[in-house]
């Protein structure tokens, strides 16, 4: 199947998919290069095949998403790609798509941004009934990443991501709110604004959308992958370097500030896809860095209570493995409103209190742990 990988109404190349597995398999035209994604380059003016289907597989739900088996049987598939080509690659993170080959649609036409899109995908994912046979496949969910159930709905016209927890304490989408109050209190300005709702006994967090029409999120690994790791420079370095080298504002506070964040929030799972920066679509300028969202693995979410300790090392991610390591990348401490975190035990007890399985046994011990975190970056910050 041949077509153009597009960028919003920019034709950027023409590529022949196999309709079988959704890959990449021959690069034909080059158009407009200048848009290609980033991350992805080029060999003597051509995009390299491998990196673009690296890119375009990445756009994909991954096989590790919680029910994904189940609900590709449903589907009738035996792999989430195949759903790519399903809704054109479309995304709510980006603009770019696939235009099928002499096909007449527009931008305008299908994007999710401007249209409405079906519930049937994200039902299946969700494991709830379609009051139809035939699935309509045109959804924004078959290009969602991440590990939990999850998927878009418009709700009051706006586009939001409805993502619910793990068993056997279901915590991330309560971690999320806990989230938003820390960013609260800490004075951010550049985070996703997470709200929770219950049914049936289950917690689902709610977030808008933070990309529109005019502007993509391009993740920390595509933003490595712009430039050559020097073999002498750690991850951090190189990180800094390759924004450096795009031109994107902001982004070593903006890593003060996460690193800062993750570490109260006992944070494990920061990794390279779940941060980066907003980009205009338009002008290909940079805004700056992308919001902090997705933190609900973290607070020891899936930790029996009795293994709740401030004081034991945590696993981190993205720079080190060590919280306690990574947390000395941090260059200005003298931002740190600490007396405004004092109040962080009253909001993670108005939270969690909300817990239909969270005993208040272990709310107590979360609450003592990250109290005890926060006294150690008091400690560090003075030193």
């Amino acid at each position: 199947m041949k077509c153009t990988l597009m960028n919003k109404n920019i034709p950027v190349v023409t590529l022949e998919l196999d309709e079988d597995t959704a890959a990449i398999i021959k690069v034909i035209t080059p158009l407009n290069l200048a848009y290609l994604p980033v991350g992805v380059g080029t060999r003597k003016g051509v995009p390299d095949k491998k990196e673009l289907n690296d890119w375009w597989y990445g756009r994909a739900i991954p096989a590790s998403r919680s029910g994904i088996q189940s609900a590709l049987e449903k589907m009738g598939m035996n792999r989430s790609e195949q759903l790519l080509t399903k809704c054109y690659g479309l995304s709510l993170s980006d603009q770019y798509w696939m235009k099928p080959e002499n096909s007449r649609l527009s931008w305008s036409a299908v994007n999710f941004f401007e249209n409405s899109f079906s519930d049937d995908i994200g039902n299946v994912l969700f494991d709830q009934p379609i009051n139809h046979q035939a699935i309509d496949m045109m959804s924004p969910c078959n290009t969602s990443d991440g590990w939990l159930k999850k998927r878009w709905k418009i709700i009051n016209g706006k586009r939001c991501l409805v993502k619910t927890g793990s068993n056997p304490f279901m915590q991330e989408p309560l971690n999320e709110v806990v989230a938003t109050k820390l960013h609260q209190r800490l004075g951010c300005q550049n985070y996703v604004n997470y709200s929770l709702f219950w049914e049936n006994g289950v917690p689902y967090s709610v977030c808008e959308d933070f990309i529109d029409t005019d502007t993509e999120f391009v993740n920390a690994a595509s933003i490595n992958r712009s430039m050559k790791k020097r073999s002498q420079n750690s991850s951090y370095q190189h990180f800094l370097q390759a924004c450096d080298q795009l031109g994107i504002p902001g982004m070593k506070e903006f890593l003060n500030y996460i690193m800062v964040f993750d570490y109260i929030m006992a944070n494990t799972d920061r990794h390279f896809g779940n941060f980066g920066a907003v980009r205009d679509v338009n002008t290909l300028e940079w805004i700056g860095p992308a919001p902090v969202f997705d933190s609900g693995t973290s607070l020891w979410h899936d930790k029996l209570t009795k293994n709740i300790r401030g004081y034991d090392a945590v696993e981190s991610k993205p720079f080190y493995a060590d919280a306690e390591r990574q947390l000395k990348l941090v260059s200005d401490y003298h931002w740190i409103p600490f007396e405004e975190l004092e109040g962080v035990g009253e909001d993670i007890q108005a939270v969690f209190g909300t817990s239909e399985v969270m005993e208040e046994e272990r709310i107590e011990a979360i609450v003592r742990a990250v109290q005890m975190r926060i006294g150690k970056l008091r400690d560090v910050s003075n030193r």
